[in-house]
C-alpha cells in the first residue's frame, strides 16, 4: 500500500503510522490538520505545530504537508476531504493512516472522507482493549509525554515525564479504572505527543514548563523542540531522559514512493 500518514503528534496517530511501516507500506506523504480553534470536535491541537520535527525524526520531511483546518464542527471534515484531496493529486497514494481507537465519530468521518477520495484506510489499533493497547505502546517502543489533563485523576506533574515503562502505563489504568476516564485517553481526557519510537531515526527533545490552567485542567507549555540523539526532556527544573528502544525493524530501510 502506498500510504499518506495522517498524523496529529500523538501516540495513536503515530502508533498506526508504525504498524503500516511495518507491514511493508510505501510512504508517499504525511499529513496533519492544524485546527484554528483549540476545541476542535475531530482534531488533536496540542503540540500540532511540531508534527514536522517527528516526520524529519522519521526521515520524511520532505513530504510533511500541513492541511490549515478550521475546527469548527463539520466543516473541519470538509476542509481535510480537499486537503487530502489536492496531496492524493501530487502523491497518488491509496491509503490513509488514521488512529482511532473507539470514538465512532471520527471513525465514520475518516470512512467517510476515504471512500470520497477512492483510497483505503488502515486503523490498526480500532476495537483494541484500551489497556492491552497502553502496553502495547510501551513494548513497542513508542515513548510519549502527556501534554494536556483535563480530566480529574491525572496529576499535573505527570505532564511532560516521557511514558517509557510498563510500571507508568499500569499507574494511568490504576487511576483511569478509579477515577473513570478512558485509559488510552479516547475521550479527549489528555493529549499526547510522541518524543521517540522505533521508526525514528532521532528524537525529540522537548523543553517546557507545565501550567495550570483551570481545575483539572493543565498544559505543557513547550519553549523549545528539537531533534536529538540523546532525547531529554526538560519540564520546569528536572530533566527526563528516554531511554532508545528499537524492535525488529530498527534495521530495516523504510521505503517510499519517490525511491
Amino acid at each position: 500500500m502506498k500510504v499518506c500518514g495522517l498524523l496529529s503528534g500523538g501516540k495513536d496517530s503515530n502508533y498506526a503510522f508504525y504498524m503500516a511501516l511495518r507491514e511493508g507500506a510505501e510512504v508517499s506523504c504525511i499529513a496533519s490538520a492544524a485546527p484554528a480553534r483549540e476545541d476542535s470536535w475531530m482534531f488533536h491541537r496540542p503540540l500540532v505545530e511540531f508534527v514536522k520535527l517527528q516526520a524529519e525524526a522519521m526521515g520524511f520531511g520532505d513530504r510533511y504537508h500541513t492541511i490549515g483546518v478550521s475546527g469548527v464542527k463539520e466543516s473541519e471534515v470538509s476542509e481535510l476531504r480537499e486537503g487530502l484531496r489536492k496531496l492524493k493529486a501530487m502523491y497518488g497514494f491509496d491509503t490513509i493512516t488514521v488512529g482511532g481507537i473507539a470514538s465512532r465519530y471520527q471513525y465514520e468521518r475518516f470512512r467517510a472522507i476515504a471512500e470520497d477520495l477512492g483510497v483505503k484506510v488502515y486503523d490498526p489499533q480500532w476495537g483494541m482493549d484500551p489497556e492491552e493497547y497502553m502496553k502495547e505502546l510501551v513494548r513497542k517502543g513508542v515513548v510519549f509525554v502527556i501534554s494536556q489533563i483535563t480530566t480529574e485523576g491525572l496529576d499535573m506533574r505527570m505532564l511532560g515525564v516521557p511514558v517509557q515503562e510498563l510500571s507508568q502505563v499500569e499507574e494511568i489504568l490504576r487511576l483511569s479504572r478509579r477515577y473513570g476516564f478512558h485509559p488510552a485517553f479516547e475521550g479527549g481526557e489528555a493529549e499526547t505527543f510522541v518524543v521517540m519510537a522505533p521508526h525514528f531515526k532521532k528524537g525529540i527533545c522537548l523543553r517546557a514548563s507545565r501550567e495550570k490552567i483551570a481545575e483539572y485542567q493543565y498544559v505543557l507549555s513547550v519553549s523549545s523542540a528539537q531533534l536529538c540523539d540523546d532525547v531529554a526532556i526538560s519540564v520546569d527544573s528536572e530533566v527526563y531522559h528516554v531511554f532508545r528502544r528499537r524492535d525488529e525493524l530498527a534495521s530495516t530501510a523504510f521505503r517510499s514512493s519517490s525511491s
